[in-house]
């Protein structure tokens, strides 16, 4: 085959081949040497067997991943793959297999575990895929909410009706021709996920006579799906926060030959069930029972429960389709017409999309295969019994804009509004826009001023209720005057940033503590892989706004309104849920989520027994008295605010000591609500575990202008020079430039991996 691996000065891979099959095996070979254990790690994930090397604390997600048939799922998909997909598809797996065992040799983790590259079946990238998003829109928000319903009444849901922590997102931002330097459009953004050590996104440059393509590929999965630049066209996304996943309460028994059946709209109908076996290092062997009924896999619960049961039903399961026919055609795209018509096969994740050509093409859409049912499917688990609350097709045409100036992507209530319920507050969106709007003359490289932006625009109503407090303490009322004088930027060598968040926490927590609130605090008995949509004191941090604001609480609205507006409260719009998120043709009349929440009367007043000034009073007494009690120095917001990226196993230490705690991350800037969107769970840590997962500008009047960086590096194993050498780059705000110049690049032999 002829295939030429180069490098750039980054150890960023820049792959050549005759055609694009053989470039599908030298990306996946290529993934295999540089990132085996990551690929194992994800394969292993994606099987529901990490237990068996990484132990007990894998058991959750590895149940999870059988319960909700995420392995059978790919199976099914890639049988349904029409034959020059399979065929590329095919050909990126051999790859990984012909390169893992030398990519095994150089990761020291398959020694630490006793782990031995296993099969990579031709359906494994897309098991990899699913396993990746599947909780990416977000369903266990519907047991939150349930939660809320259930105990406190159906309309207070509304309080807490914001993204979180477990809430992937992102930024993106188009200029067109006209707002740039060179008048070619840009495309600029960043992907926030929970950072992975390795990370989730290679930088990647795939060349043959039909293509050249540069982007960041998911390491796994063939082509580049999310970000990428053919020369002539380039693309971006943020997820859109759409709901095309349904929870199902499940009546389940046992038939007298043992097998399980499932009360459906047409009575009582058997359901698929056996068994499997889950390894657990340390620990014995765990069996779990795998049922799945007309609407899906069961996911929490069982025949045997006595709190019944929870179905999972969601579009790759149903429809038998990942939309991986779209991979190969975006590699091939030299135009917005192209990439468009390339997305008509795109399925999951659901995403909103830009791109820009070089002559002038600009595209904004939606992406991807949102069911059509009734809206109380969106807010809560529904009775499987009831046919009312069958998926009804699909939506078709999906939304799309025009664009003529700019357009911005944060997650926001915007364009997929019709497709979701709960939405990113539009802080980043609209600090984005502001950015955008001071110069007419951008660049790719003064993007980064976009992008590293630490305004929080989510500090307006604690702050207010900070301003109007009478009969402070001297050491309060000084810290209050620090607060009011700063200028609300999450800079991490910024005190009053400091003072901010742990002011912010210190609210939190006490608000959590209030025993209206109390009942969200108890058990919830449902497995722990869900606790981060579970949490009181997450859910309060993310909510804190809404929570906090007077003329939200004692808003005239029903509760629909209120889950299905933004912030500032001023702004709410006057619409119900039937008008916001779903078409009108999608609800009758008489069957509406609004009418379900709104009731008799207008907001309940759960909080109005709280004394929200007072609260805040008594948060920033105990911070100024902690302070003057501590004599110390006051820390900055980097002090505490630390990147803590997850990884399957640490990098080994140079002289390992059992007794000392890790060293603490890198000091970060930036918060939630930043553009520089570095989340952490406010009354709980500031340490961070999401934030931008790659960062990039895509220059259609130059590709060779284009940027990108990564928090870590293009090598995953430890020690390697490339392993972390873009760290520093993706602390400050820098970018690589990408370099597509054949001649600048170093051709690798079979020795210099």
């Amino acid at each position: 085959m002829s295939i030429e691996v180069f490098r750039d000065a980054w150890g960023i891979p820049h792959l050549r081949a005759g055609d694009p099959l053989e470039l599908a095996y030298a990306q996946g070979h290529n993934a295999a040497i540089d990132r085996a254990w990551q690929l194992e790690v994800e394969r292993h994930r994606a099987q529901g067997t990490s237990a068996a090397f990484l132990g007990a604390g894998s058991l959750d997600w590895d149940r999870f991943a059988r319960q909700a048939r995420l392995a059978d799922t790919a199976r099914r998909c890639y049988a349904r793959l029409d034959e020059p997909t399979a065929a590329w598809l095919d050909r990126y797996v051999a790859g990984v297999a012909d390169g893992l065992r030398e990519g095994a040799d150089r990761a020291p983790q398959f020694a630490a575990t006793g782990l031995s590259p296993g099969r990579w079946e031709p359906w494994t990238p897309m098991a990899l895929w699913l396993s990746h998003h599947i909780l990416f829109a977000g369903f266990p928000s519907k047991l939150w909410r349930r939660r809320v319903m259930d105990l406190l009444g159906e309309r207070a849901v509304a309080l807490f009706a914001t993204d979180g922590i477990a809430t992937s997102g992102s930024n993106g931002w188009l200029l067109a021709p006209g707002r740039t330097a060179n008048g070619a459009a840009l495309i600029a953004g960043d992907p926030h996920r929970f950072i992975e050590d390795p990370g989730i996104y290679q930088q990647i440059h795939l060349a043959c006579p039909e293509f050249d393509v540069v982007g960041l590929a998911v390491p796994g999965v063939p082509g580049i799906a999310h970000f990428g630049h053919t020369g002539s066209v380039a693309w971006a996304i943020t997820n859109a926060m759409a709901d095309y996943q349904d929870l199902y309460h499940e009546r389940l028994r046992r038939t007298a030959r043992g097998g399980v059946e499932a009360l459906g709209p047409d009575g009582w109908r058997s359901a698929a069930a056996h068994t499997e076996t889950i390894e657990v290092a340390g620990s014995e062997p765990v069996t779990v029972e795998i049922v799945e009924t007309d609407r899906g896999p069961v996911v929490i619960g069982g025949p045997d429960g006595t709190d019944g049961a929870l179905s999972l039903r969601y579009p790759p399961r149903v429809r038998e389709e990942l939309g991986f026919a779209a991979l190969p055609a975006l590699l091939r795209a030299r135009t917005v017409a192209d990439v468009d018509r390339a997305l008509e096969k795109w399925a999951e994740p659901v995403n909103v999309v830009l791109a820009a050509d070089t002559a002038g093409g600009l595209l904004h859409r939606v992406a991807g295969a949102v069911p059509r049912r009734d809206a109380r499917n969106l807010l809560r688990p529904v009775p499987a019994w009831d046919a009312a609350h069958a998926w009804r097709g699909w939506h078709a045409p999906l939304p799309r804009a025009e664009v003529t100036d700019h357009a911005v992507m944060a997650n926001q209530r915007g364009l997929a509004a019709p497709l979701g319920v709960e939405f990113s507050a539009p802080h980043r969106a609209d600090r984005i826009a502001e950015l955008l709007a001071g110069s007419g003359r951008w660049t790719g490289e003064s993007m980064a001023a976009v992008h590293t932006d630490t305004y929080l625009g989510s500090t307006a109503t604690l702050l207010g209720l900070l301003a109007g407090l009478p009969r402070l303490s001297p050491a309060a009322d000084r810290l209050r005057t620090q607060l009011l004088g700063w200028d609300r930027r999450m800079d991490r060598d910024s005190v009053a940033a400091g003072h901010y968040a742990a002011l912010r926490s210190a609210v939190v927590r006490l608000l959590a503590a209030e025993p209206v609130l109390a009942p969200l605090a108890e058990p919830s008995g449902l497995p722990e892989l869900f606790a981060p949509w579970l949490s009181l004191t997450a859910r309060i941090a993310f909510a804190l706004e809404r929570l906090l604001a007077a003329d939200l609480l004692a808003a005239d609205l029903p509760a629909a309104d209120l889950l299905a507006a933004d912030l500032p409260a001023a702004d709410l719009p006057a619409a119900d849920l039937a008008a916001a998120d779903l078409p009108a043709a999608d609800l009758p009349a008489d069957d509406r989520a609004a009418d379900d929440l709104a009731g008799d009367g207008l907001l309940p007043g759960l909080l109005t027994g709280i004394d929200r000034a007072e609260l805040v009073r008594t948060a920033l007494e105990q911070l100024a008295a902690t302070q003057a009690r501590d004599g110390t120095a006051p820390p900055t917001w980097g002090d505490t605010h630390r990147l803590a990226p997850w990884q399957a196993l640490p990098d080994p230490a140079p002289t390992p000591d059992p007794t000392s705690d890790p060293p603490p991350g890198p000091a970060l800037g930036g918060d939630h609500d930043c553009v520089l969107a570095t989340s952490c769970i406010p009354g709980l840590t500031d340490l961070s575990a999401r934030a931008s997962a790659a960062r990039y500008v895509w220059d259609l009047g130059r590709r060779e202008d284009s940027r990108w960086v990564v928090p870590f590096g293009a090598h995953a194993v430890p020690g390697h020079p490339h392993h972390r050498d873009q760290l520093p780059l993706w602390l400050s705000g820098a970018l690589v430039p990408v370099i597509t110049d054949w001649n600048r690049l170093t051709k690798e032999t079979g020795d210099d991996h």
